[in-house]
């Protein structure tokens, strides 16, 4: 059986939060993962249970190999639609933040998030929680903020009344943020939780399909280019490293969600410890997007705050510098050099 994660009073103010708002948002990071999205959708559906109409709303675009997920098409989109999102944020009395801690992290929609008047439940896994909000349930330990919502919706008695619209969205976060449970998934309360979303009707393996089977040829061809041409592997620092510049997505038709996975790849390689992303940003001039995967306990959300201005998880952390790629390319270097005796 799982432990409560509220507290009696957090659980008694969630439900108080949640019964006294009509107008009820909730909303995610830029460029938003399955776990992003799965915890917006999940949480909504909850919701709905309790007889609300929550709006979903996201940054920016979501990738295709996620919107075969339940109720996609009513996700309301911050930089397609900002007038509209603007007035549904003024307008809202609780705005739930999933899956990130801090406000910049929804970019062009932190000043709209910042002067909304509502209260705001944080829900999320990432370390140190920097907003204020009239609840924080924040749970670094956790796989995934899927698992925290699950939780969450377990702990407020509503699990039975939950069908597959439920468990589909939450079983995909859980299963994306931990690449398939291959990392950060040793927890026997895991799969605890999957055998209960599993009793939901959903189907693991279509959703396994959906996500990981769903790509183009250009996808295909993009990471035999990558990891033929492009990866610089550390032998004798257990490092490797990749950079996917703008011409090449143009070459390959790159749309969003076609570097997903491709940083763990290299770490495949027998001994290979730490695993680095570089691409360029298709819209903004010198922003290079970083990605960083390691295995074991060697941390790489360490390398992300030192040299690539981001954060994350032990095994999985991302960041950006403003530079160009090949400023950024002598930065990566830096950094294996730095952490090279804790790689060894």
């Amino acid at each position: 059986m799982l432990k409560n994660i509220l507290s009696q009073d957090e659980h008694d103010m969630l439900n108080a939060l949640i019964e006294e708002s009509q107008s009820i948002v909730l909303c995610c990071h830029t460029n938003p993962d399955g776990d992003a999205i799965g915890s917006c959708l999940g949480m909504a559906e909850y919701l709905r249970y309790r007889g609300k109409k929550p709006v979903v709303m996201v940054p920016d675009l979501f990738p295709d190999y996620l919107q075969w997920m339940p109720n996609t098409e009513k996700i309301l989109r911050y930089d397609k639609h900002t007038a509209e999102a603007d007035a549904v944020l003024a307008g809202a009395d609780l705005i739930f933040c999933l899956d990130f801690n801090d406000a910049r992290r929804v970019d062009a929609m932190t000043a709209s998030l910042e002067s909304a008047t509502a209260r705001k439940v944080m829900v999320d896994h990432h370390l140190e929680p920097a907003m204020e909000c009239a609840l924080v349930v924040s749970h670094p330990e956790m796989c995934s903020t899927c698992e925290i919502v699950f939780r969450l919706v377990w702990q407020l008695g509503g699990f039975d009344m939950m069908t597959s619209q439920f468990a589909a969205p939450v079983y995909c976060g859980m299963m994306t943020d931990t690449g398939g449970f291959v990392y950060n998934s040793s927890s026997p309360d895991i799969f605890f939780i999957i055998s209960q979303l599993l009793t939901k009707g959903i189907d693991k393996d279509k959703i396994y399909r959906n996500v990981y089977h769903n790509y183009s040829e250009n996808r295909l061809r993009l990471i035999g280019y990558v990891l033929y041409c492009k990866l610089e592997v550390f032998s004798e620092y257990h490092a490797a490293f990749f950079t996917i510049t703008k011409q090449e997505q143009r070459r390959f038709r790159f749309i969003k969600g076609d570097a997903e996975g491709l940083v763990n790849m290299p770490l495949q390689i027998k001994g290979l410890r730490l695993s680095i992303s570089l691409r360029e940003d298709t819209e903004r001039p010198n922003l290079i997007l970083v990605s960083l995967r390691s295995v074991g306990n060697f941390p790489c959300n360490k390398v992300a705050e030192e040299f690539f201005n981001g954060g994350g998880h032990l095994n999985a952390s991302g960041g950006r510098l403003e530079c160009s790629m090949d400023e950024a390319v002598e930065i990566t270097k830096k950094a294996i050099y730095h952490f090279s005796s804790t790689l060894k």
